[in-house]
């Protein structure tokens, strides 16, 4: 008997899913195969790697997944090149769907596994998007993509998303056998709980507890006032349509709004420049002069472990590397810091990130590191550079956030911020 295939990527979850519900539409009662495809590139060949906290919201997300799917959700490893056209050649498979993939490495990945499905006969059908408004849908008059996110963010809530879908009834494919341990249970923060439920949950305590005041404290790393749903959306337990949903158009709901609507910007912008990952998108700032001898590298060491000595930049470091998260104004303070005050490439920063943060995101990460260091699309102007100090007394002003990570590890200042301020404003005259 041919079954269909939904193979889950970035969507893990079983209500608002375009495919999962094209899928179950195209099998018209017949069974449905769920599978997933633990990629050795997604997880990394190195131990460190495949026990990263990020690793272990994926695994719990699985896990959570598998149980709402009462135990039918196959997991099996290797490269999706190989692993998806032999399982739809086994099952005689003519369809396999998915969600659409507009990063880099997605995009290649789905060329090759559409291209060994052709040979078979079979389809890669991708359906919806990780996105309210898929990358590349917006246009300007001209027909281009916008460069800037102001007229981006109008555009995009012009053309604006449908509501969210309800969950399709599926008669799920028994999994020829378990795989072992595929998904244990590992040590997370308490707020980064994995799962379709968990991101639910989350949203409603958001909306319930903390949207009415998002507009106002938002800034504010000491307090509870973000939605901490960012890693749900980078691994799909929740579809920004959902989110969405959700709001109206109080101040703070579009406060928040906005910021869904940056998330969305940086991913069609890194859709139609994939090299803006990791290459310097303004031509003159490629120019810049960077440090990366030996001292430049111990500088980084000194700021990953969080040992500046400017109290807001370590605390920010040290939350990092206890949680794999990082409140987004001290994730500008501390890039700022990292780029104009020891004069480091933004991509060191940017992979440090990688390496550490649950919900790194590509687009949205590295994109917003090019906003602190004004070399990307829509970027602050190089000379925008944070005052550590300054931005501690206003954001912080009690020290609560600042009390919380940096504990009693004090240092000295490893640098003088008004000398390195005019070093960098230097560097920017001379390109």
């Amino acid at each position: 008997m041919s079954r269909t295939i939904i193979w889950f990527r970035r969507d893990l979850r079983l209500a608002d899913h375009e495919a999962l519900s094209a899928a179950a539409a195209a099998a018209d009662g017949d069974e449905v195969v769920g599978l997933f495809v633990l990629d050795p590139a997604l997880l990394g060949a190195d131990s460190k790697r495949a026990d990263s906290k990020r690793a272990r919201f994926l695994l719990g997300s699985l896990a959570a997944l598998n149980k709402e799917m009462d135990g039918n959700l196959w997991v099996l490893s290797g490269k999706p090149a190989e692993v998806v056209p032999a399982l739809a050649t086994r099952l005689e498979t003519s369809d396999v769907f998915v969600t659409g993939d507009f990063a880099p490495f997605g995009v290649r990945r789905d060329a090759e596994v559409a291209s060994r499905l052709d040979h078979i006969g079979a389809r890669l059908r991708p359906v919806g998007s990780p996105y309210a408004v898929a990358p590349g849908t917006i246009v300007n008059g001209s027909g281009s993509n916008y460069k800037v996110f102001t007229p981006f963010s109008r555009a995009w809530e012009q053309h604006g998303w449908g509501t969210p879908i309800a969950q399709p009834v599926v008669a799920w494919t028994r999994p020829e056998r378990q795989p072992d341990e595929p998904y244990t249970p590992a040590e997370l923060p308490e707020w980064a709980k994995p799962g379709e439920r968990a991101a639910l949950d989350a949203l409603d305590r958001f909306v319930d507890e903390r949207l009415a005041g998002y507009g106002k404290h938002r800034n504010e790393p000491g307090l509870d006032a973000t939605s901490r749903l960012s890693a749900h959306l980078r691994f799909g337990t929740i579809h920004p349509r959902t989110i969405l949903a959700r709001l109206d158009q109080s101040l703070s709901h579009e406060r928040f709004r906005t910021e869904v609507a940056w998330r969305e910007f940086y991913a069609d912008v890194l859709f139609h420049q994939p090299k803006s990952a990791w290459e310097t998108m303004q031509p003159k700032m490629r120019m810049m002069h960077c440090d990366i001898d030996a001292a430049a590298r111990k500088r980084f060491d000194q700021w990953a472990r969080g040992e500046t000595g400017f109290p807001l930049v370590d605390a920010g470091m040290r939350q990092l590397l206890a949680e794999g998260f990082m409140h987004n104004r001290v994730r500008m303070v501390v890039a700022s810091f990292l780029i104009k005050d020891l004069h480091l490439p933004w991509q060191w920063g940017a992979q440090y990130f990688r390496e550490q943060l649950i919900d790194f995101d590509l687009a949205s990460n590295n994109h917003g590191w090019q906003w602190v260091a004004g070399t990307g699309t829509d970027a602050a102007p190089y000379y925008r550079i944070f005052n550590p100090s300054a931005q501690r007394d206003k954001f912080d002003p009690e020290g609560t956030y600042v009390d919380r990570w940096r504990g009693d590890g004090y240092s000295e200042p490893m640098v003088d911020h008004a000398v390195e301020r005019a070093e960098a404003l230097k560097r920017l005259s001379e390109i």
